[in-house]
Order: C-alpha cells, then sequence, then structure tokens
C-alpha cells in the first residue's frame, strides 16, 4: 500500500510540474503582450487625429486587461506551487515510511524463526547435566554455536536479574522474599527471554522479590 501511495504521489507531482510549466509560459507571454501594448501606448503620442486617440484609448484597454489575467495567472501560480510543495512533503512522507517498512521486513522477518528456534536452546539447557562428561562437552559446543548464530541474527537473551519489572519483557509467574533484593526487581528466572534487534519477541518469565511481613 505504501509503495502505491509513493507512485500515486510521484504522479500528481509530475502533473503539477507541467501545470506550472504551461502557465508558466502563459505568463511570459502576457508579459510579452504587455510590453508590446505599453510600448504602443508611450508611442501613440507621435501620430495625429482621431485615429491617434482612439489606438490610445484602446492600447489601455489592453493593458488593463492584460494587467488582470497577469495578475490571475500569478495567483495560479502561487497556488500550484503550494500545491507542488504540498506533494513533495507527502510525497518525502512515503518515502520514509516505504524504506522503514523494508528496513523492518529485512530485520524482522526471522522472528517468528527466530521463536521456533529459542526453544531449541530450551531444550538443549534442560539436557545438560543429564549426560556422560563427554556427551556433556559436545552439547556444550552445540550450545556455544547455536549462540553464535543468535548473536550473528540479532537474538539476544535477556538478563532480567536484578532489574526493575518491565511489563514489555517480564512476565511475572512468582513472588520471592526480597532477601538480598530490592522490592519490585526480579529476583529469578524460570523462563528465558529473548529479543530480536532490540524487540522483544519472547518475555522472560520471572519472579518477583516482595517484602514478606517478618521483613516488615
Amino acid at each position: 500500500m505504501a509503495i502505491r501511495c509513493f507512485f500515486s504521489a510521484r504522479k500528481n507531482l509530475n502533473c503539477v510540474g507541467r501545470l506550472q510549466l504551461l502557465l508558466s509560459n502563459d505568463c511570459s507571454a502576457v508579459i510579452g503582450l504587455y510590453s508590446t501594448a505599453a510600448k504602443q501606448w508611450g508611442t501613440g503620442d507621435d501620430c495625429h487625429g482621431d485615429d491617434t486617440t482612439d489606438d490610445s484609448s484602446h492600447a489601455r484597454t489592453n493593458v488593463r486587461l492584460l494587467e488582470m489575467r497577469a495578475s490571475k495567472l500569478e495567483e495560479q501560480v502561487r497556488e500550484l506551487t503550494e500545491r507542488y510543495k504540498r506533494v513533495m512533503a507527502d510525497s518525502d512522507n512515503v518515502r520514509r515510511r516505504t524504506q522503514k517498512f523494508v528496513q523492518d521486513a529485512k530485520l524482522f522477518g526471522i522472528q517468528s524463526f527466530c521463536r521456533d528456534l529459542v526453544e531449541v536452546a530450551d531444550l538443549l539447557k534442560q539436557t545438560t547435566g543429564n549426560l556422560q562428561v563427554e556427551e556433556d562437552q559436545r552439547l556444550a559446543q552445540i550450545k556455544d554455536r547455536l549462540q553464535g548464530v543468535f548473536t550473528k541474527h540479532g537474538l539476544m537473551k535477556m538478563s532480567p536479574v536484578g532489574a526493575k519489572y518491565d511489563p514489555y519483557q517480564h512476565e511475572i509467574v512468582c513472588h520471592t522474599p526480597a532477601e538480598g533484593w530490592e522490592p519490585g526487581t526480579v529476583a529469578v528466572v524460570k523462563h528465558d527471554g529473548y529479543k530480536l534487534h532490540g524487540r522483544t519477541i519472547r518475555h522472560a518469565q520471572v519472579g518477583i522479590a516482595v517484602m514478606t511481613q517478618e521483613q516488615d
């Protein structure tokens, strides 16, 4: 839709440009006629008889008509200039929105895939500790490789412990006594959260530190 708006604005811009050029040529023609009439009016004193009076009156009438027409054309040019500026502004806005749309599509086009991929990371984390030493080492290598892929594509695991609760990043699943933690901060992470280029794609499930009656 943004692309269609862009081409529509561009088409209107071309039409306004052609109208402005046409009016500019028309104004030039009017100014030329105005100058010719003024010259004839100025040289009318060299003539003699009734013909001179008629010619002078006719020239003055033509000058007034040309002045009125020139004034009207100038007003039309001003109006078209304002329309031209508005079309340019609209076209620029469409261009910026289109660029933002394309940029977001490049950055977040893999968002759904990343949500599925972090579930694999969860399984690897749960498997750690239940294997033999050699298998555990291989699993650690796989996790390191997977983390490298995450970093390459802008996928980062949150580290919310000790941070203030943020509803845009955290999901409260439990409360815990504020022993060593400031009330209202994240004391424990039950399920890791992830961000893709700074945008939260999965909230971290956390426990929030709260004051108890004993601590009061």
